[in-house]
């Protein structure tokens, strides 16, 4: 398998600029994941890696060559699309087979390969089947497939699993994560799903508007997100987020008046802003606490309640209106009309700047 560059990637259609001075690396055998919102180029970027779209200025390298001047079948990369594009008339050991048809690989070779792809993909029982006759999940583990006995350098997935009902996304989830290793490939993946994202990746890469907002592994944006567009698109339900205004710097900490009346003390090590900024208090749905020890606590009025068995969700408005979400044992004894008083720890809130930057 193979490293992927991009240097200083920028992709133009007309005056609108949709990949903006992108500059990253894939390691080898590295699962990383593109994620971001639609529109913000995640899918462009995997297509200008694959050759399917021309940059417009700035470098691509797979195993330390240049590729961005080579034709998509000359690039070693093999791309699995949100449609399965499987050939109706073809049985499914001829659709996987196909690229090596084209490529006129003797039969015993494409036979061999076909057969060692349908074994890792539990696809054995049904190469004589059509398309027509297989599940969903099946039919995109052929295209999977068909990309596998190509042998590629690097994997690439468009939203491969937006067309499958959720239970059998759980499962392909599973599946793809366990094919990773069974190949020790490297792979990149697209989608807008930030749980896919944060349950099968290695590295995770944040995009929005063509800019890469930041790199890291899961639980590193998770728990350090840079700004707040990262730590409100990281984790679900989203991060609830509380205006308010700075109002006194300490040696090691801020003073924020929150925007509902509530005070409390941030501890930061070198503020980065100054008494009168608008800031945003940030706290995720789980590290809310009902009762018990905290660091601060905000009142709500119970509004609606999602019991899930083992978790329950309070959806709760503050005195100033603001709406809170908050994640809770299934067991929580809390009814709709309630006002409850929920505490958050500091060490798991996050702060962030006018600017939106991080505070820490």
């Amino acid at each position: 398998m193979a490293k992927v560059e991009l240097r200083g990637v920028n992709k133009q259609f007309g005056t609108t600029r949709v990949i903006k001075d992108v500059s990253l690396s894939v390691e080898d055998h590295e699962f990383v994941v593109f994620v971001g919102p639609s529109g913000c180029g995640k899918s462009t970027l995997l297509r200008l890696i694959a050759g399917l779209e021309d940059v417009t200025s700035g470098e691509i390298h797979i195993d330390n060559a240049r590729i961005d001047h080579l034709a998509p079948a000359a690039r070693g990369v093999a791309m699995v699309f949100q449609s399965y594009a499987l050939y109706p008339h073809f049985t499914v050991a001829q659709n996987m087979g196909y690229a090596l048809r084209v490529a006129k690989e003797d039969k015993a070779t494409i036979a061999r390969k076909v057969k060692e792809a349908a074994e890792i993909l539990q696809l054995s029982d049904y190469l004589d089947r059509k398309p027509k006759a297989l599940s969903g999940g099946q039919r995109q583990r052929v295209a999977i497939g068909r990309a596998i006995v190509r042998d590629p350098k690097v994997f690439l997935f468009d939203e491969p699993l937006s067309n499958l009902d959720a239970k059998l996304r759980v499962q392909m989830r599973i599946e793809l994560t366990r094919l990773h290793r069974t190949l020790n490939a490297t792979m990149i993946y697209v989608t807008h799903d930030q749980v896919e994202a944060m349950t099968m990746a290695d590295k995770i890469v944040v995009l929005r508007d063509g800019v890469v907002e930041q790199i890291g592994a899961p639980l590193e944006l998770y728990n350090a997100p840079d700004n707040k567009f990262v730590a409100g698109f990281i984790g679900s339900p989203a991060m609830n987020f509380f205006p308010g205004k700075v109002s006194a710097l300490g040696a090691d900490s801020v003073e924020v008046a929150l925007d509902d009346g509530a005070q409390i003390v941030f501890p930061c090590k070198a503020p980065t802003v100054k008494p009168g900024d608008a800031v945003e208090f940030g706290v995720r749905p789980e590290h809310f606490t009902i009762g018990g020890a905290s660091d601060g606590a905000l009142d709500g009025e119970v509004y609606a309640v999602e019991r899930l068995g083992g978790e329950t969700y309070l959806y709760l408005n503050t005195r100033d209106r603001k709406e809170i979400v908050a994640h809770m044992a299934g067991d929580a004894q809390v009814a709709i009309g309630d006002t409850v008083e929920i505490g958050f720890s500091m060490a798991q809130s996050h702060l962030f700047g006018p600017d939106g930057q991080s505070i820490r």
